[in-house]
């Protein structure tokens, strides 16, 4: 349905969605929450969102924190004019786009805060409604085969982008907590932890830089 009216809610923003980026799920509003708590209020923050599809967790984080610095990348091009015209049209400024690679696609500096909402089901998983296959991008959903290779690639890369005592926060399928957070611990970040969504799942992973 979200495909047909083409626009979805998410924080209560009203965004645009096509058959070029994930439709939104209210589960991703626990890695906003987050986000939040992890950011200062009363100085200037740079936060990257890494895969950010139609732009909803950058757009509500920088609408949320006018003292942030939004960068949002993504490897589709075709993601980003979505993401490009959320912003846009919600007249959100703190937020700059950019196409590549996860970290790679950053511009250079250091980030206090790193979130991303890549895919990480398994290439083998059958769990999924066949809607969901039929229409939703498969490069959005799909990360190897245990479903944890883009999550892999995001922990070694981001520890070199943040800041000393920033956080990298990840969300990530039902049964990978433990998973997810041994590959953090073994990057070398501290204060790990994980978080359940509103259907009592464990959800997202987080971890500090020190």
């Amino acid at each position: 349905i979200a495909y047909i009216l083409e626009e979805q809610e998410f924080w209560s923003l009203n965004l645009k969605v096509t058959k070029d980026v994930l439709i939104p799920r209210s589960d991703t509003e626990l890695l906003v929450e987050i986000a939040l708590q992890k950011i200062p209020k009363v100085r200037e923050v740079r936060v990257a969102d890494l895969g950010t599809g139609s732009g909803a967790i950058a757009l509500a984080i920088a609408k949320e924190r006018s003292n942030c610095r939004v960068f949002a990348t993504d490897l589709s091009e075709q993601a980003l004019i979505i993401a490009k015209g959320n912003a846009v049209r919600l007249q959100i400024k703190n937020v700059d786009f950019f196409c590549g690679s996860w970290c790679k696609a950053l511009p250079s500096g250091r980030y206090d805060v790193i979130i991303s909402n890549p895919p990480y089901i398994a290439f083998s998983d059958e769990n999924l409604m066949p809607e969901v296959l039929k229409f939703e991008p498969h490069a959005a959903l799909f990360s190897g085969c245990d479903g944890l290779d883009a999550i892999r690639i995001i922990i070694n890369e981001s520890y070199e982008k943040l800041n000393k005592d920033g956080w990298l926060l990840l969300e990530h399928g039902f049964s990978q907590k433990e998973d997810v957070m041994n590959l953090l611990k073994e990057k070398g970040y501290v204060d790990v932890m994980d978080y359940k969504d509103l259907t009592d799942f464990w959800r997202v992973a987080a971890g500090r830089k020190i």
